[in-house]
């Protein structure tokens, strides 16, 4: 018959807490491997062509709400931050479909290239109806009829409406970043992602403060 050791209790006890030592020091390591992201100068990945392909048309629809701006009695901080926007996100388009080109991948179509070919008379509602026909939609972006509804608004409604439609936008322009952040494999896109992630929060917050 076995006999149980005396004492055996604390050597169990010894053993547990080494073991949820060990479990934890475990535990530790598998976070840390899993938030280390290996960035390249050089390579890329799916995730870098999905951020460039979606976010080039995002950002041609943000430049055709700065364009609707131009014109209109607005307060002067909204006309600041709409041009703002624009110095940002137009070199941001030209810089990603450097990108694309590079990598061989197609570069999209955007609601401005529609205006400026004169699809549907030129107007930047009629290109978005292009842009919907074709399915072409993703967070933030404004629908045909919404972006009709700005370009028909008096001055005393467009400014809270404006002010509405880019915080929208620039939401979803944000979630995709971090998206390419967490994901991304190249650089100088998961960079580019850290700079709209900061400027459009940035700008949230004062489109938040001039409320229209």
């Amino acid at each position: 018959m076995r006999t149980p050791l005396a004492g055996a209790a604390l050597p169990a006890t010894a053993l547990t807490t080494a073991l949820l030592a060990g479990l934890l020091a475990g535990c530790g390591a598998d976070d840390s491997t899993a938030s280390e992201q290996t960035l390249s100068d050089t390579d890329h990945n799916d995730a870098d062509v999905t951020f460039a392909q979606d976010m080039i048309p995002h950002h041609a629809q943000a430049l055709t709400l700065v364009d609707l701006t131009v014109g209109r009695d607005l307060d002067p901080g909204l006309t600041r931050i709409a041009e703002q926007i624009r110095a940002e996100q137009a070199p941001e388009i030209e810089t990603m479909a450097d990108w694309l080109g590079d990598w061989d991948e197609e570069v999209p179509e955007t609601v401005r290239d529609h205006s400026n070919a004169g699809h549907g008379g030129g107007s930047a509602t009629d290109a978005m109806r292009e842009m919907d026909d074709e399915g072409h939609s993703m967070e933030g972006m404004l629908t045909a009829d919404q972006l009709e509804t700005l370009e028909e608004a008096p001055d005393d409604e467009f400014a809270s409406l404006w002010v509405e439609a880019m915080i929208g936008h620039h939401e979803g322009a944000i979630a995709m970043a971090e998206t390419e952040e967490a994901e991304g494999m190249y650089r100088p896109a998961v960079e580019l992602a850290g700079d709209v992630v900061d400027a459009q929060t940035a700008e949230i917050e004062e489109l938040e403060q001039i409320g229209g």
